[in-house]
């Protein structure tokens, strides 16, 4: 057995119905139509639940279906009557029951607490796990973006080295050229200034200056090849070229 302390409910009667309802239901119509009927609809609902749903699971639900029932009734047997709410306590059910119920409440709490704590802890379990990606992936673009650097120094300093090859080479063939040239005008210099009567000249200072004069009974036989001294000074002026 559960016990049901107190029901409260409020209604309104339109005032273009007051004469009907009080004509057919007297002054105390509320008595009649509305308060002698809430102990048979709470056993209908009664009825069709058990001890835990009305207690614990539908007892947020008791009111609105009190509210529901009532008022169908009154639409057919007093129009113009209204239910406008309807509130019952919680009833009262034996004291073992009670801190069985109290006990399952708490075990109840306990769980949902825990449950909650294990999704606190998942979520920070994902949030340090996301954190570590996040982090992962920083140090992975800080490593790429380092190493494209050092690609890049690379290739610039390789670039560089082929510049200064390029330009070591360019130098190192000016200076060819310029030597070259060099040598070209004095080439070309020579065959303008070492003509054949240049040369004829050049041969007979050379004669007249190897020329040697003997005093004495006995005078050696002085012997000039001119083309053999001529060959020489030939010579000599290409060992000067």
């Amino acid at each position: 057995m559960i016990y049901f302390d107190r029901i409260e409910v409020v209604n309104l009667l339109a005032r273009n119905a007051v004469h009907d309802v009080v004509r057919n239901y007297t002054a105390d119509y509320d008595k009649t139509l509305i308060y002698d009927k809430i102990h048979h609809e709470l056993n209908q609902f009664c009825s069709v639940h058990n001890l835990h749903e009305v207690y614990i699971d539908l007892f947020d639900q008791i009111d609105e279906n009190l509210k529901i029932a009532l008022q169908k009734d009154l639409t057919n047997m007093a129009p113009g009557l209204f239910i406008q709410s309807v509130r019952v306590t919680k009833p009262k059910i034996p004291e073992q029951i009670r801190k069985n119920y109290e006990l399952m409440e708490s075990e109840k709490t306990k769980l949902l607490i825990a449950v909650e704590k294990q999704k606190v802890v998942e979520r920070e379990a994902e949030t340090d796990r996301k954190r570590a990606l996040i982090e992962a992936e920083k140090v992975s673009q800080v490593s790429k973006i380092q190493w494209e650097q050092k690609v890049m120094e690379k290739e610039s300093q390789k670039k560089i080295s082929m510049i200064e090859d390029e330009t070591y080479r360019a130098k190192q063939k000016a200076i060819a050229d310029a030597a070259f040239y060099t040598k070209q005008k004095e080439a070309d210099a020579n065959k303008i200034i070492f003509t054949r009567e240049y040369l004829e000249v050049k041969k007979f200072e050379a004669i007249s200056k190897n020329n040697k004069i003997y005093f004495g009974n006995n005078i050696p036989n002085m012997f000039i090849d001119s083309n053999a001294a001529f060959a020489n000074l030939e010579e000599s002026n290409k060992k000067g070229k």
